[in-house]
């Protein structure tokens, strides 16, 4: 799949992969990218790439990512400028680590993961990114229906591309019991709409970085990094975003070809040699 002409929306992306990956996109010749986050400072992100391609790409889109009423907004706005998107990355998403079960040294009462955290942090980082996805299938098959075209052929090409952002999280990490479950969902989703979504011609994949240097990971702390993080990489460095970018950007290319030719799996990982302490 040709990523010049096409239009792209891309949540989360005021920083970190999101960011990261809306200019990939943009560099590499998407007729447009909605850059879409709850922070306004997407705003200065969308003019400061304009400025560095020379040309209108990058267009701004604030809002609540898991609000339904936004996410039909923006799609209907990038349509009705753009065309139809038809790459969609949802990159946003944030963490709440804390131990499942931990035992208060004071009390001796026990504290367990709030629920509410964990409901929030599945609403961002699983249904969210779902629904966006499904947001552009459903666009994607409404313009073939418009075309009078039906169920998608292979002779005419992969039309669309959906990369969810995993985690090596869903592995299994200490203090992580929601983050890791809501990444762990997300290959439970590529593993039905790899199937359905290609009846409307779009590829549906999932990109598992390991730890990568996002405002996520740096709010964890120098400190905790260099002892927690640090020593179970085999390259003793961080991912960059970049890193990830180029390989989200490398599977859309690859689209046309059977997914297990990227990687040997449905899914690809980024990887900086993390591996669980023993």
């Amino acid at each position: 799949m040709n990523i010049n002409g096409k239009v792209a929306i891309v949540t989360g992306a005021a920083g970190g992969i999101g960011l990261a990956v809306a200019t990939e996109l943009a560099k590499r010749g998407a007729k447009a990218v909605g850059l879409v986050d709850r922070s306004d400072k997407v705003d200065e992100v969308a003019r400061a790439l304009n400025d560095v391609l020379d040309r209108t790409v990058a267009e701004p889109l604030v809002g609540d990512i898991t609000d339904t009423g936004f996410r039909q907004q923006v799609f209907d706005l990038i349509t009705a400028r753009h065309g139809t998107p038809s790459i969609c990355v949802p990159a946003a998403g944030i963490t709440r680590d804390q131990a499942a079960v931990r035992v208060d040294a004071q009390t001796g009462c026990a504290v367990i993961y709030p629920q509410e955290s964990f409901r929030q942090l599945l609403e961002i980082n699983l249904v969210s990114p779902v629904y966006w996805a499904l947001e552009m299938l459903a666009r994607v098959a409404e313009q073939r229906k418009r075309r009078g075209q039906g169920r998608w052929e292979p002779t005419e090409g992969v039309q669309g591309a959906v990369i969810f952002i995993g985690s090596a999280a869903r592995q299994g990490t200490s203090g992580q019991i929601a983050y890791a479950t809501a990444k762990a969902g997300l290959e439970g989703v590529e593993s039905i709409l790899a199937k359905e979504a290609l009846d409307h011609g779009v590829r549906c994949s999932v990109i598992h970085p390991d730890f990568t240097r996002t405002p996520l990971v740096r709010a964890l702390g120098d400190e905790f990094v260099k002892r927690n993080i640090l020593p179970y990489l085999q390259t003793s460095r961080l991912n960059q975003p970049g890193e990830v970018a180029d390989a989200v950007c490398t599977t859309i290319s690859n689209a046309n070809q059977d997914a297990t030719s990227v990687s040997g799996s449905p899914w690809q990982w980024t990887d900086v040699g993390w591996s669980l302490p023993v």
